[in-house]
C-alpha cells in the first residue's frame, strides 16, 4: 500500500490536531517535515511528533525533496503564498479553512491549483464529523424529502491565537472564522449543486475590544428556495457549542457535536489539565470529548483526502467548495453593512442551472392538496385540505 510523506505548515492547535490525526488514521502516512516561523517551536513540535526535518523558511519546507503532500495549517493571510509555492512544486495541497480572506483571494488560489493540475483538498472538518456524515447519508437517500431549511450554530469564547483577532490577518471576525463551517454544512445538506443566491446577515461587536464582529446571525437563500441559517459567537461562555439541524418535507435531523453529547462529569478538584477545545474550566460540570480529532471530523476528512488522491478522484471538499464559501461570506459582510439582502457573486458556478423555487406540494386526491394530517386522541386521523381550483380550505376525519 502506498504511503505519503507530508510537509506540515504550521505548529499551532490546528497543526497539532492534523498531525495527531495523520499519524494515527491510516498508520502509514507521516509528517516528515514541519515549518514554523519560530525555530524553537519547530524543534519542539518535531520532537513531540518524531518529525525528522524542521524549517523556518516556508519555501524550503515545501520543496523538501522527500515529501509529496503539503498540509497548510497557517494563519489566513499566509494561505495564498503557501498555495502558490506548493503548486509550483507540483505537490498535493490540503488547505485548512477558510480558503481565503475573501472571494478574490480564494478565486486566485482556485485558479493556481487548477492551472498547475495538482490535487487540492479543502479541509472543512465539520462536514466530516461522524454524526454529520451519517445525517448526510440519510438526507441523500431521501429520508427527509426535499430539504427546506438548515440551521448551524457554532459558539465559543473566542479563537486560540492572536492573529484571529486581527482582521487584516484573518479577513474578518466570527464570520470568517466560524461562518465558513456553518455555510458549508448547510451547502452539504441542501445540495452543493444548488446555487446560493442571496444573503441577509446581522453582525455586531458586542463584547470584545476588536475591529471585527464577535457575533453574527445570517440567512443564506438557495435557488431552490431552501434557507440555511447560521448563528455564530466569540462571546459564548461555557465551552464550544456545535449544533446542526436539517428539516425537509418528510423529516428532521438534529445533531449536537460537542456539548451535551452524553459524556458529562462533575469534579470539585479538577482534571488537572486539558478537557476539550474551548473548555473554560477544569472544575465543576465538564463535557469531555472521548476522541476529539475523530468527533471533530479530522479522521474521516484525511481518510477521504488521501483515498481520493490515490484513486485519482475528487475529494468530498476541494478548493472550489472553499471558493463558494468565501463568496457567500463576502455577501454576508455586504449585507451586514447594507442591512439588505445581498446577492452571492460567483464568478464560476459548476452546479445545476435547471432549478426553481417551486414548493413541494402533496396531493390528497385529484381535487385537493394535502396541507396536514394528524392523529387524534381517539385514534382517528384528521386531514386539512386545500381545493386546487377554489383555494378553499377544509378538514375531515378519515
Amino acid at each position: 500500500m502506498k504511503s505519503h510523506k507530508i510537509t506540515m505548515l504550521g505548529t499551532g492547535l490546528i497543526g497539532t490536531f492534523y498531525t495527531m490525526c495523520l499519524h494515527g488514521q491510516r498508520g502509514r502516512d507521516r509528517v516528515h517535515a514541519v515549518y514554523s516561523r519560530s525555530e524553537d517551536r519547530a524543534k519542539t513540535f518535531a520532537n513531540e511528533w518524531d518529525i525528522p526535518n524542521t524549517y523556518t523558511n516556508m519555501a524550503d519546507a515545501i520543496q523538501d525533496p522527500e515529501t509529496d503532500v503539503i498540509v497548510i495549517g497557517l494563519p489566513n493571510h499566509l494561505h495564498e503564498e503557501a498555495v502558490t509555492l506548493a503548486a509550483a512544486a507540483g505537490k498535493t495541497i490540503l488547505c485548512t479553512k477558510p480558503l481565503g480572506r475573501n472571494e478574490d483571494e480564494a478565486f486566485r488560489m482556485l485558479e493556481i491549483v487548477e492551472k498547475a493540475g495538482v490535487f487540492h483538498g479543502y479541509l472543512e472538518d465539520l462536514v466530516y464529523t461522524p454524526k454529520t456524515l451519517k445525517a448526510l447519508k440519510s438526507v441523500q437517500s431521501g429520508s427527509l424529502g426535499k430539504i427546506l431549511w438548515t440551521r448551524s450554530r457554532e459558539a465559543h469564547p473566542g479563537p486560540h491565537s492572536d492573529w484571529f483577532w486581527d482582521p487584516k490577518q484573518s479577513g474578518g471576525g466570527v464570520i470568517i472564522d466560524l461562518g465558513c463551517h456553518c455555510i458549508e454544512i448547510g451547502r452539504n445538506y441542501i445540495g452543493k449543486d444548488i446555487r446560493p443566491v442571496e444573503v441577509m446577515c446581522w453582525m455586531d461587536t458586542q463584547v470584545k475590544p476588536i475591529d471585527a464582529e464577535d457575533n453574527a446571525i445570517g440567512l443564506v437563500k438557495y435557488q431552490n428556495g431552501a434557507i440555511s441559517q447560521f448563528e455564530l459567537s466569540w462571546t459564548y461562555r461555557g465551552g464550544m457549542d456545535l449544533r446542526d439541524e436539517a428539516s425537509g418535507t418528510e423529516g428532521t435531523i438534529r445533531t449536537d457535536h460537542f456539548l451535551r453529547t452524553g459524556f458529562e462529569m462533575f469534579t470539585n478538584v479538577g482534571l488537572g489539565g486539558y478537557v476539550a477545545e474551548k473548555a473554560e474550566s477544569e472544575k465543576g460540570w465538564l463535557f469531555p470529548v472521548g476522541d476529539e480529532v475523530h468527533e471533530l471530523g479530522y479522521t474521516h476528512m484525511f481518510t477521504d483526502m488521501f483515498e481520493a488522491m490515490e484513486k485519482g478522484e475528487q475529494p468530498m471538499e476541494n478548493f472550489y467548495d472553499g471558493y463558494v464559501v468565501n463568496a457567500v461570506m463576502d455577501a454576508c459582510y455586504k449585507s451586514a453593512k447594507s442591512k439588505k439582502w445581498e446577492p452571492v457573486d460567483l464568478r464560476v458556478w459548476r452546479g445545476r442551472e435547471d432549478v426553481d423555487a417551486q414548493g413541494a406540494h402533496s396531493e390528497f386526491d385529484k381535487d385537493h392538496y394535502l396541507i396536514k394530517e394528524e392523529l387524534l386522541p381517539d385514534g382517528r386521523k384528521k386531514v386539512i385540505l386545500k381545493n386546487k381550483k377554489s383555494g378553499e380550505f377544509s378538514q375531515k376525519v378519515v
